[in-house]
């Protein structure tokens, strides 16, 4: 008789799972909890220390790491020394194995946990039993997800090819779960000695969704979530309306939260193609709104809103007369929800900026072959740290623009530029192979939509030229912020007194490649 060694934490469907492996000729080893349940349940159960002629020890941190667990996993049936060594210590074979692991992942998400309390939470003799089972695929199931369940036992009377394949596709299965689980325990402690940058970075991700499409429609994609969810991330945002997101969304949505997480008062941000084309600061939502709307009414088309307060009727009105691809907010009501879902195709999403402090302390980008990890830039220039390198000094509101564009300047793609008042952007410049380059095209984009001068300009990084300053003075720009360090920084500042304007560097530039 064929033998399934049954031991889970989680024990939805494992009574119906047992029943069905009895009925199938299986007879069913069992430990601990999962022993009562199915023995409670009238299933026809063997507890472990029969197997194992020893009792459970050390408060059930050892049951399963016995010979007579593993021989009977590990022996090659078709190994005739295996098999007389089996026959010698009187050890039979064990044909499956059913496990889900102790709850580490849970336990280290609960407020209040202790060292001690998580590290009883690391399960020893689950994945052991699950490696021994998955090494010997060609012999013995290894079953670690409930929603297989009803498959296995329509393959455990299957002793075909088809039966050795599908162990196969459980044996990479399990390899992947207790890689999984290994790698949030290596996280949580290399976190708790602090350790950056450690040798082997280990990483884990649960699939979500799969995509249509990669950025073009040939290319092939997923989405996937961290294994530890972060509430502030598009992952863990919920659609209430709209057709299903694309690659290309999840980029852009991403990219819009973390320019409005820079503020705390009333934001709208439009972004489009990875970069913000308009930012709006407000006494309500409905007039920062306004505002990121006029900073660019032609490029907003198609693109992605993020706002950081409930969207009101009065908001939700103009969203809908728009062609957008999403909104994200914190909240809807239930009016400006049923306007905006009179678009079929509109996305709406939920998002909690509350949680935008507790956001990923580090972002990882793939390279070929690697993968580039740093600290997010979450640095924000303070009016305290800002050197005024001009004879002409910034008035308050001066002061106040330079900061709100310094905000939004780390967001856009470099060589970026970015020109506003207080309180909305009025031109972006974006992804220029020079800075007069993006300079030109900010303040362009500013005069185009009727927005006159006096404003300000921001820069990501320092100018090695006087160009690029010349030709923001002479269309308007009244103070520049750039963060200095150019052996050519006098020419710059030089121009910026010639042309009567101000300028101020913060010693840090704010590159976003």
């Amino acid at each position: 008789m064929k033998r399934a060694l049954v031991s889970v934490s989680d024990k939805t469907g494992i009574i119906e799972f047992a029943k069905g492996l009895v009925a199938a000729g299986y007879e069913v080893i069992s430990t601990g909890g999962t022993f009562k349940v199915l023995q409670e349940a009238q299933v026809p159960v063997i507890a472990i220390d029969e197997v194992t002629h020893f009792p459970e020890m050390l408060d059930g941190r050892v049951k399963t790491l016995h010979p007579n667990i593993h021989g009977g996993l590990l022996a090659k049936r078709d190994e005739p020394t295996h098999m007389a060594a089996l026959a010698a210590h009187d050890i039979q074979t064990i044909d499956l194995v059913c496990v889900n692991l102790y709850p580490f992942k849970e336990t280290i998400q609960k407020s209040g946990i202790t060292e001690a309390q998580a590290v009883e939470q690391i399960d020893i003799g689950g994945p052991s039993m699950l490696r021994s089972a998955a090494k010997n695929f060609k012999s013995v199931y290894v079953v670690v997800d409930q929603q297989d369940y009803a498959q296995v036992l329509e393959h455990v009377v299957d002793e075909g090819q088809a039966a050795v394949d599908y162990r196969r596709y459980l044996a990479a299965k399990a390899f992947r779960h207790t890689a999984a689980y290994d790698s949030l325990i290596a996280g949580y402690l290399t976190e708790a000695v602090g350790i950056e940058f450690p040798e082997k970075l280990t990483r884990s991700y649960d699939f979500k969704q799969a995509l249509r499409y990669g950025e073009n429609a040939h290319q092939k994609a997923a989405f996937y979530q961290s294994s530890l969810p972060t509430a502030f991330s598009i992952a863990s945002a919920v659609q209430l309306h709209g057709k299903e997101l694309s690659y290309n969304n999840i980029k852009d949505a991403d990219a819009a939260v973390k320019v409005v997480a820079e503020f705390s008062e009333p934001c709208v941000v439009a972004m489009k193609h990875m970069n913000p084309c308009g930012v709006g600061l407000g006494a309500t939502i409905y007039e920062a709104w306004q505002k990121a709307y006029a900073a660019d009414p032609v490029s907003i088309f198609g693109g992605i809103i993020a706002l950081n307060r409930e969207v009101d009727v009065q908001t939700a009105e103009e969203l809908h007369s728009l062609f957008l691809e999403i909104i994200i907010a914190p909240s809807y009501t239930p009016e400006a929800l049923a306007i905006l879902e009179k678009k079929k195709n509109l996305r709406v999403m939920t998002l909690d900026f509350e949680a935008a402090k507790q956001a990923d302390r580090f972002e990882m980008v793939s390279v070929l072959g690697g993968l580039l990890v740093q600290e997010r830039d979450r640095v924000t220039d303070q009016a305290s740290e800002l050197k005024v390198v001009t004879d002409k000094t910034p008035t308050a509101d001066e002061q106040a623009a330079m900061l709100f564009a310094q905000r939004v300047v780390k967001h856009v793609k470099s060589n970026a530029i970015v020109v506003a008042t207080k309180d909305q952007t009025l031109g972006i410049g974006a992804g220029q192979m020079n800075r007069v380059g993006s300079v030109k095209i900010a303040i362009e984009q500013a005069e185009a939509n009727g927005l006159k001068a006096p404003f300000v300009l921001a820069s990501d990084a320092f100018f090695p030229m006087d160009d690029s300053v010349e030709y923001a003075a002479e269309h308007g720009v009244t103070a520049v912020i750039q963060p200095g360090g150019s052996i050519k920084d006098q020419d710059s500042i030089d121009m910026a007194n010639q042309k009567g304007i101000s300028m101020v560097t913060t010693g840090r530039r704010h590159f976003k490649h």
